[in-house]
């Protein structure tokens, strides 16, 4: 037993050590083509080469070959070719006479051999750009179907309807080939997004929605789907379930590679209906068939797994307005407006006699019956007014859209509303940690604090992190609050809690409500089972397709990238959105652990990215040169020296300060 732990550990770390040396082979690869392009024209046009270097800075390494010095420097954030008369840190060089008397300097050189000198680099990175794309797609390239696995609660795609298991087919009358189109189409929208698709039920639905801009970036709140197979992990030892929930406890145990196959001997054809059998049946033992890695569809294991009650603190509060409603949803149908606050439900008052977290579960319960609604509507030079609706809830299970991300509204999809829940307290539950630790109606909780248990490590929980929140005018987001709590079972909690006279802290540990009657127990739509996203591969039959898939992948690269910086310079995207150096070689080490195809595509791609920012007319940049090049060749005159210095000068501190941004939200942010 040793003997084999001692393997996987050491296959583990091989195995660490060998994407590391690919992602570096990689990324060196890309910086080496491109100065490769400027050294071969440069060489061509018979320009004396004096050094030829990968990285910046002092060198670690170098020798000499010939008339060139072959160098390995410090910071392998780029690369360089030094000619003579060509010299970024000393522009000067040229508009030196002396220098141009040399006819094996660059400045000698007539200009468009100089313009193919410049210009080489970038057309070397289009061209094994393509190439990475190519080899990529030959051997199979797994990208995410245009699936939605979630819409996230009172956001522009929610409002629309877009529901779990929906397929997007067309996008502003384009075929959408994947989820990067979803992504892509918001991303750089200037107005309204039209999708075309089909619901989860068959359906065909053709909407218009209008990206949310309140963010870094447009987004119409989707996220893609997972498959029904459980991950393989890079560690054969991890768990593929959260630490203290049913999942974990399930017998037999959930292994790596496991695929669902049936829920009580019903088949599951899809992610969408596991989440909705999940959610529908979420009080319920269930009878989980899965199938091993590496066996036989006919060969399915029974897994026993229960379910997940809600934790809670024994606190209700009060109900924000209504923040989001979903076209043509029972809610919309039967009157009820965005800021209308809801105070009664089938006559009992919400806060008091209903908890507004279980109005999700209330609304459901409901299905197919009519609810009376009361609610508080604001009126324009007048005092609020009562208005009296009926809803007829749909049956959808409660909870499917859970508030995952920071400021999501409470989502009850069965009426397709969403609403804050607001940290005033109207009611304490008796016997609760709430009730223990003194906390009263009327008390306002400023702010929640969700910590790690004593002795254990963030390791043990998968490295989920500690969390807190802060509530104000703005920031009502109690139930994402709530959320978290369930993610961390068994994590106590410190809440920030205000009244009229003080201020002050308590600490509590959230519990299971066992007074409730049997088969009304309150409980979570998931059961802690992690999943792998849904993919689905691309391969080329022939290198001749290859190429072709290769080099419309590289077109259209070159222009999301232009879209990018187009989105940037207008405002549509933050420069938050950037990433740097460190980002981008953990994300290469991620791709590598997937596979040889998944690396080779990112590098095309940064080599795609490489070619287009080195052609922006940035005085240092390739681009830059260009642009000189060109009033010489319009002008047929040198740039005036000072003027050249001054704007080489000014490129170099904007780079040099890009990148200190970049490396600043790589490791801060």
């Amino acid at each position: 037993m040793e003997l084999e732990l001692s393997s996987l550990l050491l296959g583990t770390f091989i195995g660490k050590v060998l994407n590391i040396a690919m992602v570096a082979l990689g990324l060196g690869l890309v910086i080496f083509f491109h100065e490769l392009g400027h050294f071969a024209v440069a060489k061509w046009c018979n320009v004396q080469v004096e050094r030829f270097s990968i990285g910046f800075g002092p060198i670690i390494y170098s020798f000499k070959y010939g008339e060139t010095e072959y160098a390995l420097s410090i910071i392998p954030f780029g690369g360089y070719v030094k000619m003579l008369g060509q010299d970024d840190v000393d522009p000067s060089q040229l508009t030196s006479e002396e220098i141009a008397l040399d006819p094996r300097s660059y400045s000698a050189k007539p200009v468009y051999q100089r313009m193919g000198i410049i210009s080489a680099g970038v057309i070397m990175n289009i061209i094994t750009g393509m190439l990475f794309f190519a080899f990529a797609f030959r051997m199979g390239v797994e990208s995410m179907p245009s699936v939605v696995g979630a819409s996230i609660s009172g956001m522009p795609a929610w409002k629309a309807g877009i529901q779990p298991g929906d397929v997007i087919e067309v996008i502003d009358g384009e075929k959408a080939t994947s989820y990067m189109d979803i992504i892509r189409s918001s991303a750089f929208s200037d107005g309204d997004i039209r999708m075309q698709g089909v619901h989860v039920d068959g359906k065909k639905f053709d909407v218009k929605i209008t990206p949310d801009r309140t963010g870094t970036r447009p987004q119409i709140g989707l996220i893609p789907s997972n498959s029904l197979r459980i991950p393989v992990l890079q560690d054969p030892g991890a768990s593929v379930t959260s630490k203290g929930t049913a999942a974990a406890k399930a017998e037999p145990g959930f292994l790596q590679g496991d695929t669902f196959k049936t829920i009580n001997g019903e088949p599951i054809r899809n992610y969408a209906q596991l989440q909705r059998m999940f959610a529908a049946k979420s009080n319920q033992v269930l009878k989980t068939g899965v199938v091993r890695k590496g066996t036989p569809d006919s060969e399915i294991v029974e897994i026993t797994v229960g379910n997940n009650p809600f934790r809670t603190l024994g606190l209700w509060m009060d109900i924000g307005p209504i923040e989001a409603i979903q076209d043509g949803s029972p809610a919309a149908r039967a009157g009820l407006k965005v800021g209308d606050k809801i105070t009664h439900i089938d006559g009992k008052d919400v806060g008091k006699a209903l908890n507004p977290l279980q109005l999700p579960n209330y609304f459901t319960d409901k299905a197919g019956e009519t609810v009376s609604v009361i609610v508080k509507r604001e009126q324009d030079g007048a005092d609020p007014t009562e208005v009296s609706l009926n809803v007829v809830p749909l049956d959808s299970p409660a909870w499917l859209e859970h508030p995952i991300y920071s400021n999501t509204p409470l989502a009850v999809g069965s009426v397709g509303i969403a609403f804050h829940v607001i940290p005033s307290v109207l009611k304490v539950e008796e016997g609760s940690p709430a009730a223990q630790a003194g906390i009263k109606p009327d008390e306002h909780i400023k702010k929640i604090k969700i910590m790690l248990p004593e002795n254990d490590k963030l390791a043990d929980w998968g490295g989920i992190p500690e969390v807190s929140y802060e509530f104000d005018d703005k920031n009502m987001n109690w139930a994402n609050a709530f959320w978290e709590m369930q993610v961390r079972p068994g994590w106590p909690v410190e809440l920030t809690i205000s009244n009229k006279k003080q201020i002050r802290e308590v600490k509590l540990m959230p519990w299971v409500n066992t007074n409730q009657k049997p088969g009304e127990q309150w409980s979570l739509p998931v059961r802690g089972v992690k999943m792998e996203l849904l993919r689905e591969t691309q391969r080329a039959d022939t290198m001749g397709e290859a190429l072709g898939m290769g080099i419309e992948y590289t077109t259209n690269s070159a222009k999301d990238i232009y879209l990018t910086l187009r989105s940037l310079f207008t405002g549509r995207v933050s420069p938050l959105e950037l990433s740097g150096p460190i980002k981008i070689a953990s994300v290469a080490y991620e791709v590598a652990h997937q596979g040889y195809s998944e690396l080779l595509l990112f590098l095309g791609f940064l080599s795609v990215n490489l070619a287009v920012l080195n052609f922006l007319p940035i005085p240092v940049l390739d681009g830059g040169h260009m642009v000189f090049l060109c009033w010489e060749g319009i002008t047929r005159k040198k740039p005036n020296e000072q003027v050249l210095a001054a704007a080489t000068y000014l490129g170099m501190i904007f780079v040099l300060g890009l990148m200190l941004f970049v490396l600043y939200l790589d490791i801060f942010l």
